[in-house]
C-alpha cells in the first residue's frame, strides 16, 4: 500500500477542474495533464494495450492470468474535478492518527471539518484523513478512484500468481459536468460488466442513482433607459426571479428532500434586463416522475407569460442520464460480485442509493451494467472535502478480491 498515498497526492496536485458550457472535450485542456501521466505510468508498469484517445479517454488492460476462459470486467474512474470550486493549486493536509475532533483548515480557518456535521468522521478516528488546506477542493472526486485503479493494476501485474480474467481500465474525462462517457465505445471497452470507483464510505455499493433531466429557462424581455421604463421596459431578471419563487421549494428542493424524493435544483443564474436564464436540475428515482416536474416548469412559464404579454419564457429540457437500477437487474452478477469481495475482505457490504449519478448511470444505460463502489472520499465538492487512506486501502483489496471472484466463474 505504500504506493497508495503517494499516487493519490500527486494526482491531487494536478489541477483537473472541469468547465459548464465547453464546446470541447474535455472541457478544460488541464484535465489532459492527469491523463497523459497516466498513460505513461500504465505504459511503465507493464499495462497492455495503454491508449489515450483524442479525447483524452485513457484505456488499458491487465492481461488475465486464469487457466480458464473467464468474463471480462473494466474499472472506471474520471480525473476532472468538480466546477463548484477551486482545484488549483491543491495542497494536502495529511492528517495521521486523526484525534476524532474538529478540523481546522489551516490557511482559511473560518473553514473547519465538524464532527457534528460529518458523522462519518467518528467512524476514522485514529486513521488518516487527508484534507485540503481550505482554499481549494481536495480531488479526491475522483483521484482516489484512479489512485486505487492504478494501485491494484500495479500489484496484480506484479503478482501473476492471482488469478483473474482480464480487467480493463478506463480513466474519463468531464464527468463532472455529465460528459463522463459521451466518447467511451462500450463495444471496444468489451467487458460483461464495470465497476466505477467514484464512492464514498467504506463497503457502500451504489445500485441506484437518480434518473436526470436538466431544464434551461430563458427569459426575453425588453431593455429601456430607466428613466423611460414606464410602459415600456419588460425585466427580465425580474421576471426570473419571480419563477424561481414559484418553485415550490418548501417540499420539491435539495433542501427539503432526502431518501428517494425528487427535486428541483436551480443552481445557475445568468443575465441582465432584456435577457436572463437559470439551469435547473430536474431529479427523481423514478424516471416518469421527471416529465411532471418539466410540465410544472412549463405552467409557472405560461402563467408569467400571461402575467407579462411583452415576455418570452423558454424552456428547454435536455435529457442527462438515468437510473442505473434496472440496467443492473439484467446482470444480477455485478453486484454479486462486490459483495463477494466486500465480505472476502472482512467488510459488511452495504448497498446504497445515491442522490447523484456516476458515470456508471450513463454506462448501464449504453448496455454495460456498472454499479459505483466506494473509495473512501468525503464532502466532495467543496473546501470541507477529505479522504481517509485506510478506506482508500480497503478499496484497493475489494478490486482484488473482486477481479479473483471473477475468475470463479
Amino acid at each position: 500500500m505504500n504506493g497508495l498515498l503517494d499516487r493519490f497526492l500527486r494526482y491531487a496536485k494536478i489541477e483537473t477542474g472541469a468547465k459548464e458550457d465547453s464546446e470541447t472535450y474535455p472541457s478544460t485542456e488541464c484535465q489532459l495533464d492527469l491523463c497523459r501521466l497516466l498513460k505513461d505510468e500504465l505504459t511503465k508498469i507493464g499495462a497492455a494495450d495503454v491508449e489515450m484517445s483524442d479525447k483524452g479517454i485513457v484505456t488499458a488492460t491487465v492481461p488475465a492470468t486464469a487457466k480458464k476462459e473467464v468474463p471480462t470486467i473494466a474499472w472506471f474512474a474520471h480525473v476532472d474535478t468538480s466546477p463548484e470550486f477551486s482545484g488549483k493549486d491543491v495542497n494536502p493536509i495529511i492528517h495521521r492518527d486523526y484525534d476524532g475532533k474538529d478540523i481546522v483548515l489551516p490557511n482559511f480557518k473560518e473553514r473547519v471539518i465538524r464532527v457534528a456535521e460529518t458523522p462519518e468522521l467518528k467512524q476514522v478516528k485514529g486513521k488518516t484523513v487527508i484534507t485540503a488546506d481550505g482554499t481549494t477542493l481536495l480531488g479526491a472526486d475522483d483521484k482516489s478512484g484512479v489512485a486505487v485503479i492504478m494501485t491494484v493494476a500495479e500489484h496484480l501485474l506484479k503478482n501473476p500468481n492471482i488469478p483473474h480474467g482480464p480487467i480493463r481500465i478506463c480513466f474519463t474525462c468531464d464527468e463532472e459536468v455529465g460528459h463522463g462517457v459521451d466518447h467511451v465505445d462500450v463495444e471496444q471497452i468489451g467487458a460483461t460488466v464495470g465497476y466505477t470507483l467514484d464512492g464514498e464510505s467504506e463497503g457502500i455499493i451504489d445500485t441506484e442513482t437518480f434518473s436526470a433531466d436538466q431544464a434551461i429557462v430563458t427569459v426575453t424581455g425588453i431593455n429601456t433607459h430607466p428613466a423611460e421604463g414606464k410602459g415600456k421596459m419588460v425585466n427580465a431578471i425580474r421576471i426570473l426571479s419571480d419563477f424561481i419563487s414559484r418553485m415550490p421549494w418548501q417540499w420539491l428542493s435539495p433542501e427539503s428532500t432526502d431518501k428517494r424524493d425528487g427535486f428541483l435544483h436551480p443552481y445557475i443564474l445568468e443575465g441582465g434586463v432584456p435577457e436572463a436564464s437559470v439551469k435547473i436540475l430536474l431529479r427523481d428515482f423514478d424516471s416518469a416522475l421527471l416529465a411532471p416536474k418539466a410540465e410544472l416548469l412549463g405552467q409557472i412559464a405560461a402563467t408569467l407569460e400571461a402575467e407579462h404579454p411583452k415576455c418570452k419564457i423558454n424552456v428547454e429540457i435536455k435529457e442527462q442520464y438515468r437510473n442505473m437500477a434496472e440496467g443492473l437487474k439484467k446482470e444480477p452478477r455485478a453486484v454479486a460480485k462486490a459483495q463477494e469481495a466486500m465480505k472476502a475482505v472482512g467488510v459488511k457490504p452495504k448497498l446504497n442509493i445515491i442522490r447523484g449519478g456516476t458515470d456508471g448511470s450513463r454506462l448501464t444505460e449504453k448496455g454495460l451494467p456498472t454499479p459505483n463502489l466506494s473509495t473512501g472520499m468525503h464532502n466532495f465538492h467543496s473546501p470541507l472535502e477529505w479522504a481517509c487512506l485506510e478506506e482508500m486501502e480497503t478499496a484497493v483489496k475489494v478490486l482484488i478480491e473482486l477481479a479473483k471472484a471473477w475468475s470463479k466463474d
